[in-house]
């Protein structure tokens, strides 16, 4: 987490200053980032320079590994059910003083990520299965990311937020936490001070795009989880990833 945070950051904006360079008369309509990935957007968005995205996600990184030392937790991908049916038995568990699980990520009709103590993890995970999940699957983290647990060990991060230049987003950025657009900069810090504690509203932040008449998406960053994702969401838009000067080849841009 230390290191991989700050080069995934790394990686997705060269890959984007690529994307300028190449078609500088391109701009996006909006654009969003999943998790780490919203720092990339946010800098997509000219709202942080990437000196500052980058020491906000090495403090990241390193809240988070310390959150994982100091309090383990871990997360867990649940297959197959719907958010609120997944809610309902993490507050089931959680109000049984098992400990604190929670929803952490809405990624895709289907795809819920839990987060949470180990004890009430567990629980939460075999109940799932018996009311139905076609499959849950512990993820391979010690950490209990955008939970409430996060916040005992967020205090450096915030300093570091506090010191944080922020500007207002030049272009519409769908926030993770409310999936609604941030527009100034005190949203932007109020998101970023939440982030870590709260779920990733991905499902919802897709769907507010399309609403706003987004049909194209390009993915810039390793991988195409995030396309996959999309198509869950919403078969009638298309993605694209972009993570290498070859997949340039492939977007439908003409000169």
């Amino acid at each position: 987490t230390y290191y991989t945070q700050p080069a995934l950051l790394t990686h997705s904006i060269a890959v984007l200053r690529t994307f300028q360079d190449r078609y500088p008369d391109l701009k996006p309509a909006t654009t969003a980032g999943h998790s780490l990935g919203e720092y990339s957007a946010l800098v997509a968005a000219e709202a942080l320079s990437f000196p500052e995205a980058l020491r906000l996600v090495q403090e990241r990184g390193r809240t988070m590994k310390a959150s994982g030392e100091q309090q383990p937790g871990g997360m867990a991908a649940v297959l197959g059910l719907s958010v609120p049916e997944v809610e309902d038995i993490c507050l089931q568990v959680s109000s049984e003083n098992e400990g604190g699980v929670w929803v952490a990520n809405d990624n895709c009709p289907g795809q819920v990520v839990i987060s949470g103590e180990l004890t009430a993890l567990s629980t939460a995970s075999e109940r799932l299965e018996e009311m139905g999940a076609r499959k849950v699957v512990r993820l391979a983290i010690s950490i209990a990311s955008h939970s409430p647990i996060m916040e005992y060990n967020l205090r450096e991060y915030y300093q570091a937020l506090e010191e944080t230049t922020i500007d207002r987003p030049q272009i519409p950025i769908i926030g993770n936490v409310n999936a609604a657009s941030l527009l100034s900069a005190a949203d932007v810090q109020n998101e970023l001070h939440l982030q870590l504690i709260s779920r990733v509203r991905w499902t919802e932040s897709i769907r507010t795009m399309i609403d706003d008449g987004i049909t194209t998406f390009l993915e810039m960053g390793p991988g195409s989880v995030l396309t996959g994702l999309l198509r869950r969401i919403d078969r009638s838009v298309t993605g694209f990833p972009v993570d290498t000067p070859d997949s340039f080849a492939s977007l439908p841009i003409h000169y």
